[in-house]
């Protein structure tokens, strides 16, 4: 039986997934129940958090 996710939990799966420490049963239970929408919107709202930090990072680096 297929079990429906939250966009919550495809946030979980997206952000493990950028620091790269993913266990395969994770993964493959991911692929089993995400949707694959809430993927790509979780995919590019982490890509825009990720791209912010850093450049505050080196905003905060450069203005010293």
């Amino acid at each position: 039986m297929k079990k429906k996710s939250s966009f919550t939990q495809s946030m979980k799966a997206v952000m493990w997934g950028f620091l790269g420490v993913r266990k395969k049963s994770g993964l493959q239970e991911d692929v089993a129940s995400l949707s694959f929408v809430h993927i790509i919107i979780a995919g590019v709202i982490g890509a825009l958090i990720f791209m912010t930090i850093l450049l505050l990072i080196v905003k905060t680096v450069v203005s010293h």
